[in-house]
């Protein structure tokens, strides 16, 4: 008896967690009154869907109640979440769009829904800033970039995306998402270009001109001063917006 009580336990547990994921076509666990069960049904559902529902309010208004929750519904049916952690709830829904069949959905939904978790994520984010010159020379210092930020390469306008607009065919996008001066989450919209420069001065600690130098090669730019000069500009508006705080010291 002591010995099959661990997998008797455990089976009941299986057959608990069953239910409560597909409580309309999975058969309620032996012993559990149906009443009590319908509690801990609505319970968990609606905890998750107002995880859902709070971070991806735009996802929700374009696809309307009722599909929404029917996606909701799917998603905690169908999906191994892996964590305990209800934070981590909407990533694994942003994972479970791009990677989920079914009934159909507007093609730029999973991207529409991961830029609306990555404002949370930005606005989450805990990072330390870094000491550094806030009005350092972007060209002769290595940079320092805001450490609350997200570049993020779209293949939909999912920053337009809404009740009245709803696009037809693809516009690649790139967009910044950062925490301002006021740890408010912004976003701006840039060009590959802006983008590119902005993953050099990530990747490793280096000067603005060193990185527009590298740029101009990869674009064999016929005029680099050209080139350098456009950088120098750029980069002193991103300061201004507090993507790039400064330089290091």
């Amino acid at each position: 008896m002591q010995a099959t009580a661990p997998f008797s336990f455990q089976a009941f547990q299986h057959a608990f967690a069953r239910h409560l994921r597909d409580p309309h076509h999975t058969p309620r666990p032996a012993g559990v009154p149906a009443r009590r069960m319908a509690v801990y049904n609505e319970l968990l559902f609606n905890n998750v869907c107002g995880f859902l529902d709070s971070c991806f309010p735009v996802s929700r208004r374009v696809l309307g109640e009722a599909r929404w929750r029917q996606l909701g519904r799917s998603f905690y049916r169908d999906w191994p979440l892996h964590s305990p952690l209800y934070r981590e709830i909407p990533r694994e829904f942003v994972r479970y769009l791009e990677a989920r069949s079914g009934p159909r959905v507007p093609r730029w939904l999973p991207e529409l829904a991961h830029y609306e978790w990555a404002e949370l994520a930005v606005d989450v984010m805990d990072v330390a800033v870094l000491p550094h010159q806030p009005d350092g020379d972007l060209m002769q210092r290595p940079v320092l970039l805001n450490p609350a930020l997200l570049s993020q390469a779209y293949a939909w306008p999912v920053h337009r995306i809404g009740p009245a607009y709803r696009p037809r065919q693809p516009q690649p996008t790139h967009l910044l998402l950062y925490r301002d001066a006021d740890d408010a989450v912004q976003f701006t919209q840039v060009n590959p270009v802006t983008a590119r420069l902005l993953a050099l001065l990530a990747s490793a600690p280096t000067t603005g001109e060193a990185a527009c130098r590298q740029l101009a090669a990869e674009l064999q730019h016929p005029e680099p001063a050209q080139l350098m000069t456009f950088g120098a500009t750029l980069l002193d508006d991103l300061r201004r917006q507090h993507i790039i705080l400064g330089t290091q010291p």
